[in-house]
């Protein structure tokens, strides 16, 4: 179901309920639209077969709260002339303080009772990447993952040795008990599979015309040891270049990764003319449900326009521009 751009006064429409299907919001972005904003960005919070009679308002609320303050703080980086990739990371590190979602402090456990963090970030002006996986102690792994591709000549780090640089360049490392919640330790000892979907991501179109993209997640709850999804892994989980989009992910990773759903984004918008609701709609709603994968992406395209696709029942989002629009939606 298409659900259009909102403004600031009209937050209140995410309590509608009649629009649990599966679909997209493109705001404006329809075929032939050359609407181009200053900046724009678009995030989300994880996909999943949210009910909303299953829940409650107030829950609704807190989840939509957290959202709009973060998009808040992404916009207000970009309408100051700050870089799309300051404003991704910000926004990320911003969702992964929150434990309501399935990245930093709110991470799922392992099999094993532990909490691995995946993160990725990607630049659109240049194609260069970053990325960690299957850290442990490092507070803010989206921090780590843009260290990756400022500070080394590597893409991507694991383990401890991601541990080790996120050390040697000076981030900050944690005890791994930080990432402990009593609500997704309950979740992981119930084994519920309603708690696998929930990493976080962004995409940011700056001033200077130059996109960025970023991803987070603690992966799966329950998840086997070593098991790594999309959201690190460049193409699959997240991307961003300037000619035609950024895009990052939230899933069943292991589709996400097999159809290199992000790149595929990019690539049919490239090669194929396509715009970039038309895209996201082309992998996320037929070649990726097809192929019996569950998720969605959020997008922008070079100009700003986004397209919020999922082939659930719910997708945590939220979008806004330098015109002042806002969105904010859960189902």
């Amino acid at each position: 179901m298409m659900f259009r751009k909102i403004s600031t006064l009209f937050l209140v429409l995410w309590l509608v309920t009649a629009g649990c299907q599966s679909g997209s919001d493109h705001g404006n972005a329809s075929s032939g639209d050359l609407t181009a904003y200053e900046y724009a960005l678009v995030l989300h919070g994880g996909a999943g077969y949210m009910n909303p009679d299953r829940m409650p308002g107030a829950e609704q609320k807190r989840y939509t709260d957290i959202l709009d303050s973060a998009l808040l703080l992404g916009l207000d980086v970009l309408e100051s002339g700050g870089s799309s990739l300051d404003a991704v990371v910000k926004v990320i590190m911003c969702l992964e303080d929150h434990p309501l979602f399935n990245a930093g402090k709110g991470a799922v456990f392992t099999s094993e009772g532990k909490n691995e963090l995946d993160a990725s970030v990607m630049t659109g002006h240049d194609l260069n990447a970053g990325a960690v996986a299957g850290v442990t102690d490092i507070r803010y792994p989206i921090l780590a993952a843009r260290a990756v591709m400022e500070k080394s000549p590597h893409v991507m780090l694991v383990g401890e040795g991601a541990s080790v640089f996120a050390e040697e360049v000076g981030l900050e490392l944690v005890e791994p008990s930080y990432f402990y919640t009593e609500r997704r330790y309950e979740s992981f000892r119930r084994a519920q599979g309603g708690e696998k979907h929930g990493t976080v991501g962004c995409v940011a179109l700056d001033r200077q015309g130059n996109l960025s993209a970023g991803t987070s997640t603690g992966g799966i709850s329950n998840k086997r040891y070593g098991r790594v999804g999309d959201s690190p892994i460049i193409g699959a989980g997240t991307y961003a270049n300037n000619r035609t989009c950024g895009v990052s992910a939230t899933g069943q990773g292991e589709y996400f990764i097999r159809w290199t759903v992000a790149h595929d984004i990019s690539a049919l918008m490239e090669y194929r003319g396509m715009d970039v609701e038309a895209a996201a709609e082309k992998v996320v709603l037929e070649k990726l449900a097809e192929a019996g994968g569950d998720g969605g992406v959020v997008c922008l395209d070079a100009r700003g326009r986004p397209a919020m696709v999922t082939n659930t029942s719910g997708m945590f989002r939220a979008y806004g521009n330098s015109e002042g629009e806002r969105t904010v939606a859960i189902f």
